[in-house]
């Protein structure tokens, strides 16, 4: 059996995605699937077993210039390609409109989807051969597995779903292991999930004494720049060059302990089957919070939703304990 895939942003939801995967191939036998995935993304499918083709697509670089020339012709493009492929099934686990009607409607094969109670959208579910009502108040992970199951004809397995990408990362036996070292993911891009720079310096000095090195990611200038600001007089504190997603995903992988605001690489990390103790401020970690094996969330204490009233001394805690 081959099945599209169209789940095409953002980084954690791309990600929440792949469990769904591992379970239809214990289920299914010999089943493939390609997955339309917006281009910045599209290493991540390319990590998982079951799939054999990355269509990437370029929605969001696509609307900041719709009509323009380059735009028009990359879609034209994007639609020809498509249509020469035949599946089985496709399974839209997006259920937005604009996705549904640029990628669903115009692969050819029997569509899957949310239906219209169930997806974030609802009149996305008009593009689909087969709506599926899937409870809203559950995981996100859970959500798309469920939609899976009912879409390709078998029940979820009991228990947590299985990414299926650490081994992807796994160093090989002959290699050195590197010394234990942290990941601080500092980075997000709502102003209201940042912790402040000076919990995050308290962190790292209430770290010191543990002897274990720091390392800081960043994707974009200004988060350069606050790394540089974190690293400042302590020489144990790395600020990594500029890495590709692959890069990132192999510093998370080797990692002794992951601290993380809500990002899409404390998805990653979660991904990776990680220690990773994740800090929220207004979001609900139950419905999207990063999911896996040794995930610990840490909340503003109750009536606050402000990061700043997580303190570093509870984090630190919690790292010695991880010891």
């Amino acid at each position: 059996m081959r099945v599209l895939i169209v789940k095409t942003s953002s980084m954690g939801d791309v990600l929440h995605t792949l469990p769904a995967l591992t379970d239809a191939m214990s289920a299914i036998p010999g089943i493939r699937f390609d997955w339309v995935v917006e281009e910045n993304f599209a290493q991540i499918p390319s990590w998982h077993p079951a799939v054999d083709q990355v269509i990437p697509v370029a929605i969001r670089r696509w609307r900041k210039n719709w009509f323009g020339n380059i735009a028009r012709q990359e879609r034209c493009d994007f639609k020809k390609d498509l249509r020469h492929r035949q599946y089985d099934k496709i399974i839209d686990a997006q259920g937005l409109i604009k996705s549904a009607a640029l990628v669903t409607r115009v692969a050819k094969g029997e569509k899957h989807g949310l239906d219209g109670k169930s997806a974030r959208e609802p009149f996305a579910s008009w593009f689909y051969n087969q709506r599926h009502a899937i409870a809203r108040n559950q995981h996100a992970v859970e959500r798309i597995r469920q939609l899976f199951a009912v879409s390709l004809g078998y029940d979820v397995p009991p228990g947590k779903g299985n990414y299926a990408i650490a081994s992807h990362f796994r160093l090989p036996a002959d290699q050195p292991a590197a010394a234990p070292y942290l990941v601080f993911l500092h980075a997000t891009t709502r102003a209201e999930k940042h912790w402040p720079e000076s919990h995050w310096r308290e962190l790292i000095e209430l770290m010191a004494a543990s002897g274990l090195k720091i390392k800081l990611p960043w994707g974009s200038q200004p988060e350069f720049q606050r790394a540089v600001r974190l690293s400042e007089n302590f020489p144990f504190v790395n600020v990594l060059p500029k890495l590709t997603l692959s890069e990132v995903a192999q510093v998370l992988a080797s990692a002794k302990a992951v601290v993380s605001v809500d990002t899409g690489l404390s998805h990653l990390t979660a991904a990776l089957d990680r220690p990773n103790i994740v800090l929220y401020g207004p979001t609900d970690p139950r419905l999207i919070g990063s999911y896996g094996k040794n995930q610990i969330f840490v909340t503003a204490p109750a009536g606050s939703k402000d990061m700043k009233d997580i303190k570093p001394a509870t984090i630190a805690k919690l790292l010695d304990n991880n010891e």
